[in-house]
């Protein structure tokens, strides 16, 4: 807000009514100077509304190149022509044998190779018909994420074709197979697809977090420290009006922006879903109007709390830089606190709710999950964002009262 703009109010109003209505001059005068800034807007809501669709779209491509990977059912390995046994299990599998190259190991080192290589020895066959245990290799490169993924197959299909092995050299005594499995396990997954999908989508939270955080930044410092570097501060201090109301009109004018960060992001994965390329991320992920509503309700009282957090760190600063980098520390603390949650699986704490940030996110989690949020778990979101949002804001004030006696 520039000198020339500061809004100059009523000497003698003094009623409660009026102050409220000091307060909406100040909010309006802020939220239309925040509209004035289309450069900022821009990095904003682009952001914003870009966030959601490139997470999902990224996370899906690879995701589908698992898939595809699996679907093709190949098999890459190096001396399967000693072992044509194992060769025709192999192809019994619906698998196509392909010889790896010569320089395999480094392939899969620079991540060159994105298919896991089965090492058969040359005295596969000789050790198989003397009953001697075969010690095949699978070789891969857990820094080559796709190549590792692709382990579990290949040791699966090894393990299936020891176990007919088994089963035939039984029969040819005389011997039950059945016998060699006294129990069976059948195992039961509970979690619904809505859970299976968060085990993807775990990060979507935190990268909405970190969009409403940048939402506030930049209204709530450019509202303190950037006035007072213009030098139209002051002279808006000097207006006979209880300095809390002028407070409380640019804090609403910052969480109203952050509001509509946090809005934009929410709504942006409702199209970011025809984006999808993973046939099962697209069957387990569903995001409608509930969610993007859960969502805004879960993230407003984390706007007006940062919003209040932010202009108390700013309130101290001279500079917009300065009040940059003071900011630093809030911005840090706010990304790392549902690191927490990843630091702990084995459960949600209740405390968890209590911490702003973690509780934002474990209840998005729950709202991806699918599952029904709790009042219980939602009020201490926003009990603490209250009381964070008053004192941070009674600070304020305070600190420009002191701003004007010196």
């Amino acid at each position: 807000m520039s000198a020339a703009a500061s809004p100059t109010l009523n000497h003698s109003v003094t009623r409660p009514l009026s102050r409220w209505a000091q307060t909406a001059v100040v909010f309006f005068k802020e939220w239309r100077d925040a509209l004035r800034d289309r450069r900022t807007l821009m990095r904003l809501a682009v952001p914003a509304l870009l966030m959601g669709p490139l997470m999902l779209m990224l996370l899906s491509g690879l995701i589908a190149q698992f898939e595809s990977q699996a679907a093709k059912r190949e098999l890459m390995a190096v001396g399967l022509e000693h072992a044509p046994t194992l060769r025709n299990y192999v192809e019994r599998q619906g698998y196509t044998v392909k010889d790896a190259p010569a320089d395999y190991e480094r392939k899969l080192r620079d991540s060159q190779l994105s298919q896991p290589v089965l090492v058969v020895p040359k005295s596969f066959e000789d050790d198989l018909a003397q009953g001697e245990a075969v010690h095949l290799e699978v070789v891969t490169d857990s820094a080559n994420t796709r190549a590792s993924a692709g382990a579990g197959a290949v040791a699966g299909l090894i393990n299936g074709f020891g176990r007919e092995r088994g089963a035939l050299q039984l029969m040819l005594r005389g011997v039950p197979a059945d016998l060699m499995q006294a129990v069976q396990l059948n195992e039961r997954d509970l979690a619904s697809p809505g859970a299976r999908a968060s085990r993807l989508t775990s990060m979507i939270p935190m990268f909405v977090i970190m969009a409403v955080l940048y939402g506030c930044l930049t209204a709530a410092l450019d509202s303190t420290s950037g006035e007072r570097e213009r030098g139209s501060l002051e002279p808006l201090l000097m207006n006979p009006v209880p300095h809390l109301s002028l407070v409380i009109g640019k804090w609403a004018a910052v969480a109203l922006l952050g509001g509509v960060v946090a809005a934009l992001c929410a709504t942006s994965f409702m199209p970011a879903q025809l984006l999808l390329k993973s046939d099962s991320l697209q069957a387990m992920f569903r995001f409608g109007w509930g969610e993007v509503t859960d969502f805004i309700a879960v993230l407003l009282p984390l706007c007006a709390a940062l919003g209040a957090l932010l202009m108390a760190v700013a309130i101290r600063t001279k500079t917009f830089k300065e009040a940059q980098a003071s900011a630093t520390l809030v911005m840090t603390m706010v990304s790392l606190a549902p690191m927490v949650s990843l630091m702990n699986p084995g459960g949600d704490a209740p405390w968890y709710f209590w911490v702003p940030g973690l509780g934002q996110n474990q209840l998005m989690m729950l709202v991806l999950k699918g599952e029904p949020m709790q009042l219980m778990q939602w009020l201490p979101t926003v009990v603490t964002a209250v009381v964070m949002s008053a004192v941070c804001l009674v600070y304020v004030a305070r600190h420009m009262r002191e701003a004007v006696s010196r």
